[in-house]
């Protein structure tokens, strides 16, 4: 009887060895697999990240086309709402019911999106469709960073984000020259593509490039990479789990407080003051409900880890810099430097190529250090050098100048690329993985929205005053117009000086640590 125990433990034994093996391995990628997975996640980021900046140059003609006009910013409006709020409801979604479906479910809205935004008959139409492209990239997105973090472990992931800065990069430097260029001066067909339909294949040029990504994805994504200990079948979220009311709440307090941000008719109108206390009070009412919630949209607690507080601060700050010194500099250059629109173009190319050469630079540096904190302080240090010097511009800067200034500031803020996502995915569990990143990429597009807001004040302003001068002022009129626009420059740099005295509170926390402290955690991407 004592044998045929023996036996029976032996066996069992022998099969959990198998069983453990086989989940192992099916668990851990082969490198070709994880740089064929790799690729497609580049794609998804790409099309998406491009969208938005491919159809910019192209509005004026989708208006007249659509007889539209009226109507034009809501084009861009619709899909920055819908991009925006749905990024941190996915990422909570997708750690409690898995991140495959999820992810995939984004593409598909998102190609979707473009192809009915491509055969739109009207103005109305065009708009709906924009929104529904962007809740496709919402999801996509913010989950193809949250991906990257599934399938690599902790040291590995500053290059594979820096793969995704270097991304965002490049769709900023050829996305608004390739609407520009499709719009006026794409092949025509007879037939099929004529003057007035060019602007269409800005949309379907996403679907052929869009599907062998999803096609990609569906065949080599595994369904799960973690498994937790005395779980067979992983964490199951029910739709009682779901936070609804946080959920509902986020997504009304964004979209009023973005809704109002965007409306032209000045901060001091009724509608933009209405919206913006809307906004306020939702907001109130998010932090109340997640106080509550059992499984909240955002976990408050986050919050109470120093480190991933002061990255959340960062990634909000970081967004209005950006933006803060896209929407100045152009009216400077034309209107204070006389320079030619292609110049203009010039230069914005060097921000953009140094914004992908300072992600791979911080990448490299993090992977190599183990460690971001020093990244982080040069970084924004030589972003902040960049930013004094545009303040330090006039009537007679030397374009040397401005274009170094340019420079360095790409090569700082391109390193935040890499280090936000690091710094949100190695600070918190792996089962809060999703909701953690999402946090980060929403407040990223909310500072975008706050900075565009900020600046479009000191633009306005400029052009309220001037406008009777148009871009061709007296000297006198363009010193005014200088002094006007260096303000706004210098409410940048207050902002990247923050940015810098942040960063030294950024601690580190290393790879092996963080390795560690998410032993044993779940994360599904089923």
């Amino acid at each position: 009887m004592e044998v045929k125990i023996r036996k029976e433990i032996a066996k069992m034994s022998s099969n959990t060895s198998t069983l453990s093996r086989a989940q192992g391995s099916s668990s851990r990628p082969s490198p070709s697999t994880l740089t064929i997975i790799m690729v497609a996640l580049l794609l998804t980021a790409f099309l998406e990240a491009l969208d938005n900046l491919i159809v910019t140059p192209a509005l004026p003609r989708m208006a007249s086309s659509l007889q539209g006009l009226d109507q034009y910013t809501w084009v861009v409006t619709a899909y920055l709402l819908a991009a925006t709020a749905t990024i941190p409801v996915a990422g909570k979604l997708s750690d409690q019911f898995g991140r495959k479906r999820f992810l995939l479910g984004g593409i598909i809205l998102f190609l979707l999106g473009s192809g009915l935004a491509g055969i739109s008959q009207t103005m109305e139409q065009l708009i709906l469709f924009r929104a529904l492209q962007g809740l496709g990239t919402g999801i996509g997105i913010g989950l193809v960073a949250i991906v990257v973090g599934d399938i690599f472990p902790p040291e590995q992931r500053a290059s594979r984000q820096g793969l995704l800065g270097i991304v965002f990069g490049i769709s900023q430097l050829c996305g608004p020259t390739i609407g520009g260029w499709l719009t006026d001066h794409g092949p025509l067909i007879t037939g099929f593509v004529t003057e007035n339909t060019r602007w269409r294949w800005l949309f379907y040029l996403n679907l052929p490039i869009g599907l062998i990504a999803l096609l990609l994805l569906v065949i080599f994504l595994p369904s799960r990479f973690y498994v937790q200990q005395g779980e067979s079948g992983g964490q199951q979220a029910t739709s009682g789990r779901i936070d609804w009311i946080g959920a509902g709440l986020l997504v009304v307090a964004t979209c009023s407080l973005l809704f109002g941000l965007s409306l032209e008719s000045g901060w001091t109108s009724p509608q933009v003051i209405v919206l913006l206390l809307a906004a306020g009070f939702f907001y109130i009412l998010f932090l109340i409900a997640e106080r509550k919630a059992v499984e909240p949209i955002i976990p408050l607690a986050l919050f109470r880890q120093p480190v991933f507080a002061v990255n959340a601060l960062l990634a909000l700050v970081q967004g209005m810099i950006l933006i803060g010194v896209f929407i100045p500099l152009t009216l400077f250059l034309q209107g204070i430097l006389a320079l030619s629109p292609t110049g203009t173009g010039a230069l914005f190319t060097a921000l953009s190529v140094s914004l992908s050469i300072g992600a791979t630079l911080a990448g490299a540096a993090i992977s190599r250090l183990k460690r971001y904190q020093l990244t982080a302080i040069v970084g924004s240090a030589i972003m902040t050098l960049g930013i004094f010097l545009l303040m330090c511009m006039g009537q007679e800067s030397n374009l040397f100048l401005v274009g170094l200034a340019l420079v360095l500031i790409g090569l700082g803020a391109g390193s935040f690329f890499a280090i936000q996502m690091v710094v949100a995915q190695n600070t918190i569990l792996q089962s809060q993985l999703g909701v953690g990143t999402g946090v980060v990429r929403y407040l990223s597009q909310l500072g975008l929205t706050l900075g565009a807001a900020l600046m479009g004040v000191v633009v306005n302003g400029a052009f309220a005053q001037h406008a009777q001068t148009s871009l061709q002022a007296t000297a006198s009129a363009r010193l005014q117009l200088a002094g006007m626009l260096q303000n706004g420059f210098a409410l940048v740099l207050i902002l990247s000086v923050i940015t810098l005295l942040a960063t030294f509170f950024l601690k580190d926390m290393p790879a092996e640590r963080t390795t560690r402290h998410k032993q044993d955690r779940h994360s599904t991407i089923q």
